[in-house]
């Protein structure tokens, strides 16, 4: 792995350190389209829009927004221009893949059953990608700076916030040994001060949310909650395959794995969590990784849109459990 960071940043390509934030807005943005898209079509009984002869279909909306954030992103330089672009790029992009259905059937099917599932795997693999590129290693010094440059970019256009300084100068705080960090500093330092704040949706919300799971993470019982919602949804899971008279032997058989996986670690949870809770936390983690990864698509695959409860419990209870974690390492760095 430090071999492949060590040819990224050969080739110029440092990871930006809040890629994951811009890219979780991205993925929630896609997500809450196709639900609120569903619903809406739903609750409208599948108007055609366009008239007797045409119809509009929302996969070309999605394109102009996602060709849209293209344009965000290649106009203009810095940071400022990406949480927008995350957000309308996601809310196109879910407008795309919610049509799905149509671009892999002969008869150009939007309610193709498996729609859900396809979507669900879409989801799912690009949040695999994000976590393979940023959340199994820190980012290095070298891409601390290369951010902390990147944000000097827009104070040198537009000067610096409070809160614009207070993030750059964190930035620059890891890279302290890297080659051209007084140089970064001395930028840095000459950037006008700004008292407007530049709105910014991914941030202000992933701000909230941070603080909201932290508050409530330091609660005793967080521990037993998440064993009891991943034991209640693996069991659920079970029940709801055993009642569906169509269950093909490959979903039960996936289901039943699956549920068994997160018994299996959530127990292992428990054995740890007393003596070292990160790492207790951290097989509760792969618990709720489990059951996304498998027992929801197998979900998917029966209840269609229906599943969309389990997959909503599930990330919620992956966010309390990430905020755990995440409160823990900064204990131990500490």
């Amino acid at each position: 792995m430090s071999r492949v960071r060590h040819t990224l940043l050969r080739l110029g390509l440092p990871r930006d350190p809040a890629a994951t934030r811009y890219l979780s807005g991205f993925l929630v943005s896609a997500v809450v389209t196709v639900m609120a898209v569903r619903a809406l079509l739903a609750a409208t009984g599948y108007p055609q829009v366009g008239g007797e002869h045409l119809h509009l279909s929302h996969v070309l909306w999605g394109g102009l927004l996602m060709a849209l954030a293209f344009v965000l992103v290649f106009s203009f330089l810095g940071p400022v221009t990406r949480p927008f672009a995350a957000v309308v790029g996601g809310v196109g992009f879910g407008l795309f893949v919610d049509e799905i259905g149509k671009f892999v059937t002969s008869d150009y099917d939007y309610f193709y059953a498996p729609t859900a599932t396809l979507v669900y795997l879409v989801i799912v693999a690009f949040a695999l990608i994000s976590e393979a590129l940023h959340g199994r290693r820190p980012p290095t010094p070298q891409e601390y700076l290369a951010a902390a440059a990147d944000a000097a970019v827009a104070g040198v256009a537009g000067g610096f916030s409070r809160r614009a300084r207070r993030h750059a100068d964190k930035l620059l705080e890891h890279a302290r040994d890297v080659r051209g960090h007084d140089e970064v500093k001395a930028l840095l330092d000459a950037v006008a001060d700004d008292h407007d704040e530049l709105p910014d949706p991914t941030t202000a919300v992933a701000d909230l949310v941070v603080r909201t799971l932290h508050h409530v993470v330091r609660a005793r019982w967080v521990p037993t909650l998440a064993v009891v919602v991943l034991l209640g949804t693996a069991a659920g899971a079970v029940w709801r395959v055993s009642q569906h008279e169509g269950a093909s032997g490959v979903v039960l058989t996936g289901v039943l794995v699956g549920a068994a996986c997160t018994v299996a670690a959530c127990v292992c949870g428990l054995l740890f969590v007393r003596a070292d809770r990160e790492r207790g936390f951290r097989w509760f983690r792969r618990a709720v990784l489990v059951s996304l990864l498998v027992t929801q698509v197998f979900l998917f695959r029966l209840d269609e849109w229906g599943a969309s409860i389990g997959l909503v419990v599930d990330l919620l209870v992956l966010g309390l459990l990430a905020a755990e974690i995440d409160v823990q390492r900064r204990a131990r760095e500490e």
